[in-house]
């Protein structure tokens, strides 16, 4: 059996800007990215915890150490600057790999630094 588990995630980011018009996507530091094992192209869940809204998209670098955290596209509707947010990717997972299964996570405060 398989199960569908969190693999990586950013708690309480701050948006940093919510740019309209670009295709879509989500710009993470790559920073941030590495702390949590993120992958450019890598599909996220992103949950607005400043109004409760939910999106599906994928990431895109931003430069390393700029504490990036910009909604592209149609979801710059649904997220606004210093919305804070939930960012969140999932791996499928064995049942044996699940006795040693870590997921990744940092929180962050408002300028986006790990906390």
């Amino acid at each position: 059996m398989y199960r569908i588990m969190l693999k990586s995630k950013i708690h309480r980011a701050c948006v940093t800007d919510a740019n309209l018009d670009y295709q879509g996507s989500i710009t993470i530091d790559r920073a941030l990215m590495d702390a949590v094992d993120l992958r450019e192209d890598e599909k996220v869940l992103v949950a607005n915890l400043t109004n409760g809204k939910r999106i599906e998209t994928y990431v895109i670098p931003a430069e390393r150490g700029s504490k990036t955290i910009c909604i592209n596209g149609a979801a710059a509707h649904k997220f606004s600057k210093g919305d804070r947010i939930i960012v969140m990717a999932f791996s499928v997972v064995g049942e044996e790999e699940l006795q040693t299964y870590q997921p990744r996570k940092i929180a962050l405060n408002e300028r986006n630094e790990v906390i």
